[in-house]
């Protein structure tokens, strides 16, 4: 059954008999026809004035159904169009799909014809209409995306300066404490801070609020932790060597705490007092879906069964972050120095 808001069809046809019958025809059906003796007349019509759709017949002179097809296509705005040819030869019903057809019907004589019309004319309809409510659909979807990923910014945003107004905090009462061993614990607080605020800062200032370009993330990271581990009395060389690979935030954050401790011990437990060295942050494509990261330094080394220097809070965690990865840290020996790795899933 056509649609009860009665549809408005153009019938383009050079044939007078065939267009009056079309127009009595298809408003029995529910209808409203517009008539044009030919592709010229139809086109203006066309683009004059809105149609639900368009009925275009093959044969006719000067400007055949192909041609006016054609040029309908051009129009701003095109409806659907369904082809009426005379011919039953299967080429031209493919050409006509080819040019942008909807459906085609083969022309009778008899009110058979105008049944099978409709019925196209329905099924043309049905399929137009939800096709522009899949795309309406899928537009509401990207608008709710774009709203969803905008607010997700605005709140990486906050967290980010949140925990910048904490770090400030942590430093802050870190100056007022005469402890050394206190005012220690609170700079490594700090530290560890600073690689969670990073993510968030890297999140709200790019495209993807899902994950973290890695190489960026460890370069920024290892530079803030540069400028609090390295100084005068203990000159450390912090260097990256890090691949684009992306990782969802929850990774980044656990790989960004382990490089903090891991580089944090190197510079205070891997060099004597006084002496300064170059620690390496590397990470790179492990296979396909896995990458690989290392810590090392050409220090004093580790001895066997090390037992963990200061509180073993950094171990605690280096190991809690590890296990959220499904992972362990190794630490490999090396002819001077020590070497800690890492192989995890992307």
């Amino acid at each position: 059954m056509a649609e009860a808001a009665n549809p408005s069809v153009l019938y383009i046809d050079d044939d007078d008999g065939i267009r009056r019958l079309a127009a009595r025809g298809l408003a029995r059906r529910g209808y409203r026809v517009t008539t044009a003796e030919g592709g010229a007349e139809g086109l203006v019509l066309a683009a004059s004035q809105p149609f639900d759709l368009i009925a275009v017949d093959h044969y006719m002179p000067g400007m055949d159904g192909l041609e006016t097809l054609e040029r309908l296509a051009a129009l701003p705005v095109m409806p659907p169009v369904v082809y009426v040819t005379g011919s039953d030869e299967g080429r031209i019903a493919v050409a006509a799909l080819k040019a942008g057809a909807a459906d085609y019907v083969v022309k009778t004589i008899g009110d058979d014809f105008f049944d099978l019309l409709a019925a196209s004319f329905d099924q043309v309809l049905d399929r137009s209409r939800l096709a522009l409510e899949k795309a309406r659909a899928e537009e509401d979807l990207r608008a709710s995306n774009a709203r969803l990923e905008a607010l997700l910014g605005e709140v990486n945003h906050r967290v980010a300066n949140s925990l910048q107004l904490v770090s400030a905090m942590v430093r802050l009462q870190a100056g007022a404490l005469a402890d050394p061993t206190a005012r220690a614990a609170l700079d490594d607080t700090q530290r560890r801070i600073g690689a969670i605020a990073q993510v968030h800062r890297r999140l709200y200032s790019a495209n993807d609020v899902e994950s973290v370009d890695m190489r960026d993330y460890l370069g920024s990271l290892v530079a803030e932790l540069a400028d609090t581990l390295t100084s005068g009395d203990a000159p450390h060389a912090l260097r990256v060597a890090a691949e684009p690979i992306r990782l969802p935030t929850d990774k980044a954050v656990s790989l960004g705490v382990i490089v903090t401790e891991l580089v944090t011990n190197a510079c205070k437990y891997a060099y004597p007092a006084g002496d300064g060295g170059e620690i390496r942050v590397m990470l790179a494509a492990d296979g396909d879906r896995a990458f690989r990261l290392s810590v090392e330094d050409d220090g004093c080394g580790m001895p066997a069964e090390a037992t963990p220097k200061g509180t073993g809070l950094g171990t605690k965690l280096i190991r809690a972050m590890a296990q959220s990865l499904q992972t362990i840290v190794e630490y490999e020996p090396r002819p001077q120095g020590v070497r800690a790795t890492l192989r995890a899933a992307v």
